[in-house]
């Protein structure tokens, strides 16, 4: 028996890179698996295999079952008639991965509304889109009786987390990607669905041009392998997953380590000498002594 024997999965963006990966190990543990990608033909417009089909008919020929769709993740009703057809086609859907994904890297000065628009578009929106149509259907099969197990698995980043030069939009539109997989994890355990993040290091199309593309290749296993986070993403969507919610995961390479979520350093503030409001003149010396410009305990 496979960890996913008998659920059904929807990939976003699965058809290159990561989520290829997800998809061909979602259906390697007995996932039924729709492969969601807007991608053009392998070989250009003209081509009759698009890379969504090229991964179903991997998956068809290891004995798996699949079928490839091109909704654009940003197509509000296009993605609730996706959540429809994968009901009507397997009688259920047990497990979203939102993967879907582009780039388009600039620095603030040099990016364009349009540059930013996109990049919001498909990750953020996409990530809400996919997320609210799965939420409504199993909120509406839990309130009619039925029983739920629904996972949610989203796709944010080390520049969201941390952030990095040159990619505001990206790193904006992940930081929201973490932030909405904490509110959807507590406003759907009532419902039987856990909602978790990945946070995966991997060298894809995506990544190509950037410092990552000029590291050194390793003989044998490459942990930066877009494979490498598929099986934790392949993990959060079983059954076995329900007792974690809200997480973001970091996943590099062999590792899997817990992000924690934003923190108030209780070690490290201004507080008011007074004991009531804060004045003006307290703020500047108080932060300083707080990231240790000034030492703490000098000055007061």
């Amino acid at each position: 028996m496979g960890l996913l024997d008998g659920r059904v999965v929807i990939v976003t963006g699965g058809g290159r890179g990561i989520g290829r990966s997800h998809c061909l190990e979602l259906a390697a543990h007995g996932a039924k698996v729709v492969v969601n990608d807007l991608g053009v033909g392998l070989h250009g417009e003209d081509s009759a295999e698009t890379p969504g089909e090229a991964v179903v008919n991997e998956i068809k020929e290891l004995g798996g079952e699949a079928f490839a769709d091109r909704t654009n993740v940003t197509d509000w009703d296009g993605v609730a008639d996706l959540v429809t057809r994968t009901v009507d086609t397997w009688g259920r859907l047990d497990a979203v991965v939102n993967n879907a994904g582009i780039v388009r890297d600039r620095m603030i000065t040099s990016m364009s509304e349009q540059d930013w628009d996109a990049v919001i578009a498909v990750h953020l929106k996409g990530t809400f889109n996919v997320t609210k149509h799965v939420c409504d259907h199993w909120r509406a099969v839990a309130k009619a009786g039925g029983s739920v197990s629904g996972r949610i698995v989203n796709t944010t980043s080390g520049t969201g987390l941390f952030g990095n030069i040159g990619q505001a939009a990206y790193g904006a539109a992940k930081a929201g990607i973490a932030s909405l997989t904490t509110i959807t994890a507590m406003e759907m355990a009532r419902y039987g669905v856990t909602c978790n993040a990945i946070s995966p290091l991997a060298f894809t199309r995506m990544t190509e041009g950037s410092v990552m593309s000029n590291r050194e290749q390793s003989s044998g296993w490459d942990p930066m392998d877009p494979s490498a986070s598929s099986p934790v993403a392949t993990w959060l969507c079983s059954e076995e997953a329900g007792w974690l919610s809200g997480a973001v995961l970091r996943v590099n390479g062999s590792t899997v380590a817990r992000v924690n979520p934003w923190a108030i350093d209780d070690a490290a503030r201004v507080d008011s000498r007074s004991g009531e409001r804060l004045k003006v003149e307290e703020i500047g010396p108080g932060l300083r002594r707080a990231y240790g410009v000034i030492p703490r305990g000098i000055g007061g």
